[in-house]
Formats: C-alpha cells, sequence, structure tokens
C-alpha cells in the first residue's frame, strides 16, 4: 500500500533529534527579517513543522506565530521545541483566516508539496491574509532540484519518495504580479546540498492592482 505524504512527515519527527541543525537559515532569516516593515508583529508559518528553526527565530524576537501543518507528530515536537507557537493541524491549502491579520507569511519547504495547479489559489490566501506592505517567504523548486522547467511526480528524500510540484519561474512570478504582489527578491541558495528557489513578496500599501487582471485562482476559487 502507497504510504502518504502526511505518513511519510510523521515518520520524519521519528528521526528528528538526529537531524536537527542540519539547514543552518541563519542568512535566509537575517535577509527576510531585515526587509520586515516591524520589528515585532504576527507570524504565520505555513507547514511549520517542529516549528525550529525558523519560527523560533521569530519567537525569540517577539513575534507572535501561528504554525500550521498537516503531520500530527511534527506538531507534537514543535509543543516541545517551541511551545510558545499556536498550532493547527491541517492541510496548508484548508485552513481559513480573516483578512489582514499577519505582517508576516512563511512557507519554508512546503510549498512544492502542494500541486502547482494549487499555488495561484494559496498565493491569493497569502494576499488576503497580509496586513498592507506585509511580506511572505516561501520556497520553491525549480529545475535545479527536480531536473525539470515544470514538474509533477515524485524524487526520494531521506529515503522515502517525495511528492514535488512546480511551475516554471516565469509563470510563478506572473502569477504573483497578476495577483498583486511585488517580487522583492529571488534567490538560488544552496542549504545542506539543496537548490531552491527563495522568494520573498510585499502586499502594496494600496492594493490598486489585486484582482485587476486575475482569472487566477484554482482549488474551487479560493474558496
Amino acid at each position: 500500500m502507497d504510504i502518504t505524504l502526511r505518513e511519510i512527515y510523521d515518520g520524519f519527527a521519528e528521526t528528528y533529534e538526529e537531524n536537527r541543525g542540519l539547514f543552518d537559515m541563519t542568512e535566509v532569516f537575517n535577509s527576510f527579517y531585515a526587509r520586515l516593515e516591524v520589528e515585532k508583529g504576527k507570524l504565520l508559518d505555513l507547514g511549520c513543522g517542529v516549528g525550529e528553526p525558523f519560527t523560533r527565530f521569530f519567537i525569540d524576537r517577539g513575534w507572535t506565530v501561528k504554525g500550521v501543518d498537516f503531520s500530527e507528530r511534527m506538531l507534537e515536537l514543535a509543543s516541545k521545541y517551541v511551545p510558545e507557537m499556536q498550532t493547527i493541524h491541517a492541510d496548508i491549502r484548508e485552513v481559513e483566516f480573516e483578512p489582514g491579520q499577519f505582517e508576516a507569511i512563511t512557507a519554508i519547504y512546503s510549498l512544492f508539496h502542494v500541486p502547482s495547479n494549487d499555488h495561484a489559489a494559496l498565493f491569493d490566501k497569502f494576499y488576503k491574509w497580509l496586513l498592507p506592505k506585509g511580506k511572505a517567504l516561501f520556497t520553491y523548486a525549480t529545475k535545479e532540484y527536480t531536473g525539470s522547467n515544470e514538474f509533477d511526480g515524485y524524487k526520494e528524500f531521506m529515503g522515502k519518495k517525495l511528492y514535488y510540484s512546480h511551475k516554471s519561474p516565469d509563470k510563478l512570478y506572473a502569477d504573483l504580479e497578476r495577483l498583486g504582489f511585488n517580487i522583492e527578491s529571488t534567490d538560488y541558495r544552496n542549504i545542506g546540498n539543496e537548490i531552491f528557489l527563495w522568494v520573498a513578496v510585499s502586499k502594496p500599501m494600496i492594493e490598486v492592482a489585486h484582482g485587476a487582471n486575475r482569472p487566477l485562482p484554482t482549488a474551487e476559487s479560493s474558496v
């Protein structure tokens, strides 16, 4: 019987201790944090896992954090390592929040496990959930990792076959701009011998562009 992505990540939780600190995110965090308009605020972390290291960085600086993850075992570990984080056990595509709730949103190593046809709907939610001048940072898979300009399939990670999905960078950027985001940075980073595209975007102070050009979101039209 095929094992689900959720079950795989529950299994990864069992070996988390021995892999702790494998990826150094300090430079990524410092770069993103320097872009933020506020020193303290509310962060939404989508695919938060155990809350380390990214969520921990924010909490140590006085931020309030909500973390969403579909792995119950990962969230159990989060209650141990980052007890200050409010956790929500859910698929990141299914959670809902009121508009204008967060100064920052992160999706670190999570978005590429969601079918690329659903990405635009998620980005649309990012836009709604962010406050004006709020910013989001996410990791995106590209051909540097999957070997293809666009990909929808499986790759091996830590001995398991994991689902990955992504569009080309040009299509990704077009989706983001169509939704009204300003693209602030697009950096290819090699962390732990894995190359991914790290994208930082911001919501304009004045939302003149949002929805102007769109027929974009799928996933049941962003519900």
